[in-house]
């Protein structure tokens, strides 16, 4: 046990002062993971305090609508993690009677939950002795041990997982859990880790074998996919506009958006008036169809890379019922569309 030792005495000299860090309370540290998942701890640390000042405790989270979680969620991305959050909200305070399961076993039944997150509420709250591995993690045990199977490989998930899970500290998981994944964030860094300073850099095979940037390893990703949005902004003679609610499975379910036309390419104005469906929205203009943006605006998210245009469509009558231009913040959008709301002068 000297590698949990060393880290956690690394870890009571040089961790960062974070919020959640002064809480066992299952809640507040379930919801700060939730919210932690791809985001980094600046941007979700204004996010954390904002849930727990809307929804102090579990009771007030479970009985809130899915659309006041999604515009306090608004612009943390990847958006099933605010409608799973509800769920598992619900779920822990009416069918559990608001007591959250003790277990990792338990814990990761809960919708939204995966081994990470459960094991590090379990060891955080519970002080049971589950490792939490991130990829924060990787990267260190990789460096540290040159391990080159790829983290994103099932075997590679399976190797580091056991690995951690024999090196935890049985006696204080808590810390070490939180110390390993803060080692990978502010010391063994992706980029110019700090191996001068490094508690570990004796027996470091990848400072050792100068393989810093070689480890660890990944498969290579998927290809990024490239789309084409034209939004339809309308803008009536009465002063309203039309938002519409994203259904299905793909990106931002849930969240709002002005009428959509995707096509295949950039297109021209020529282009877009012969697309099905946009002649779906066959309106009498007032002073036709203009483009707010020449330049598209790129969204990049994970997979997917987002080409968009915004065309303003002045018009007698809207194509089906309308909002005020003022409520129109009042909707839960991707962050796309709240920067064109917070930019254009209706």
């Amino acid at each position: 046990m000297i590698f949990a030792k060393r880290l956690i005495l690394w870890y009571l000299e040089n961790k960062r002062d974070l919020p959640w860090r002064a809480t066992k309370d299952p809640y507040q540290i379930w919801l700060s993971e939730i919210i932690l998942q791809q985001t980094r701890v600046e941007q979700g640390k204004p996010y954390y305090f904002k849930f727990l000042n809307a929804f102090p405790d579990i009771f007030s989270l479970a009985n809130a609508s899915e659309e006041e979680v999604l515009k306090l969620w608004q612009g943390l991305g990847y958006y099933s993690r605010a409608r799973n959050l509800l769920f598992t909200a619900k779920y822990i305070a009416f069918e559990l009677g608001g007591e959250f399961p003790q277990t990792h076993k338990e814990l990761i039944k809960l919708k939204g939950v995966g081994d990470y997150t459960a094991s590090a509420i379990a060891s955080v709250c519970f002080d049971e002795a589950q490792a939490a591995v991130d990829g924060n993690v990787f990267r260190v045990l990789a460096r540290i041990y040159g391990i080159e199977t790829p983290t994103n490989s099932s075997a590679g998930i399976k190797e580091f997982r056991n690995l951690a899970q024999n090196l935890i500290s049985r006696d204080d998981p808590a810390n070490f859990n939180q110390a390993l994944i803060e080692f990978g964030s502010e010391q063994c860094k992706p980029r110019n880790p700090l191996c001068s300073t490094c508690t570990f850099a004796s027996e470091c095979v990848a400072f050792n074998q100068n393989r810093i940037s070689q480890l660890p390893v990944k498969l290579k990703k998927l290809k990024v996919q490239k789309r084409h949005f034209n939004y339809l902004v309308f803008l009536s003679e009465k002063g309203e506009t039309v938002l519409e609610q994203r259904r299905g499975k793909g990106i931002w379910e849930g969240l709002y958006q002005f009428p959509l036309v995707e096509t295949t390419a950039e297109a021209s104005v020529e282009n877009l008036v012969q697309e099905e469906e946009f002649q779906n929205y066959s309106l009498e203009t007032i002073d036709g169809l203009s483009l707010y943006n020449d330049t598209p605006i790129v969204h990049k998210l994970t997979h997917q890379h987002i080409f968009t245009k915004f065309w303003i469509y002045s018009c007698r009558e809207l194509p089906q019922k309308g909002i005020s231009f003022e409520e129109a913040n009042k909707f839960p959008v991707p962050v796309l569309i709240e920067n064109f709301i917070d930019t254009f002068d209706f």
